[in-house]
């Protein structure tokens, strides 16, 4: 059906599923909302507060040092090759950091945006996505400390390192799809989120982060990779440490599908519940 606005001569075209042929063309449409969303994100996390930017050193920094004690010099578990293993830990925490932040901040975002979803229409995956941009400056903040240890121990990079976009955004898809489920389940259950906390923090020990994922016996080693921050994480190291730390190929392209799936579940879950979100906030 077509109206005709009086004060204008454009056209309102009112069609049955034009809304969700529109949607992914919305998205970048409204992409100034999304910058608006993802400032507004990151001067919440920084205005007044104490430490501000600071907490982003010190968080990771003292993750590594209680790693490294606990892992390196109480446990003895060995590092990769020769790498000092503050590096190897370091290595390890930023991708799995980067993931517990995205999906942290984006499973709530939709519950805490409740005044402005409730009143005007944009394509609500927006606001998840928004949160992803504190993240990443919390991951940038990192890599100089990181780059700082490097520094400090003598270790200098291979050719590996122009690849770690690549593993960067590979830690953003892996976060991305989990967060949406999570962003429309919390929506109607919010004590759901008690739940998140709890995953990422038992995530944190099972994956490589605080070990190398060698110490896995090799029969285990494609089993292990299930979880898909492994192969993340392994090479994130790799582009750190060079080619002395190889991937392990099987198991990262599980790692590879895994990623895909969850991603395409969580926009799939996201997007069925979406139009609801408006009634149960």
């Amino acid at each position: 059906m077509t109206m005709l606005d009086q004060n204008s001569p454009r056209h309102l075209v009112l069609e049955a599923g034009r809304a969700d042929r529109q949607y992914w063309p919305d998205l970048w449409r409204y992409r100034e909302l999304f910058f608006i969303l993802a400032w507004r994100d990151v001067a919440v996390r920084y205005k007044q507060t104490v430490i501000g930017l600071a907490w982003a050193f010190v968080r990771p920094f003292l993750t590594m040092v209680v790693f490294t004690v606990v892992f390196g010099k109480i446990a003895k578990l060995p590092a990769e090759g020769s790498a000092p293993y503050a590096v190897m830990v370091f290595a390890g925490l930023l991708p799995w950091m980067l993931f517990a932040s995205v999906l942290s901040d984006a499973s709530t975002s939709i519950v805490g945006s409740a005044n402005l979803i409730s009143k005007v229409y944009f394509p609500r995956l927006i606001v998840p996505l928004a949160t992803v941009l504190v993240a990443l400056i919390d991951f940038l903040v990192s890599l100089f400390i990181l780059a700082g240890l490097m520094l400090w121990y003598g270790v200098v990079p291979g050719w590996q390192i122009l690849l770690l976009p690549v593993f960067v955004l590979l830690a953003l898809l892996c976060s991305i799809g989990p967060a949406l489920w999570a962003a429309a389940v919390l929506v109607k259950y919010r004590d759901f989120r008690f739940i998140i906390p709890f995953v990422t923090q038992i995530g944190l020990y099972i994956s490589p982060v605080g070990f190398s994922g060698k110490i896995v016996p090799e029969q285990w080693q494609f089993v292990y990779s299930l979880n898909p921050m492994v192969g993340i994480i392994d090479g994130f190291r790799w582009c750190i440490l060079g080619g002395a730390n190889p991937i392990y190929g099987s198991g990262f392209a599980l790692s590879l599908g895994i990623i895909a799936v969850l991603l395409l579940w969580g926009i799939h879950s996201f997007r069925r519940t979406e139009r609801a979100f408006a009634d149960m906030i």
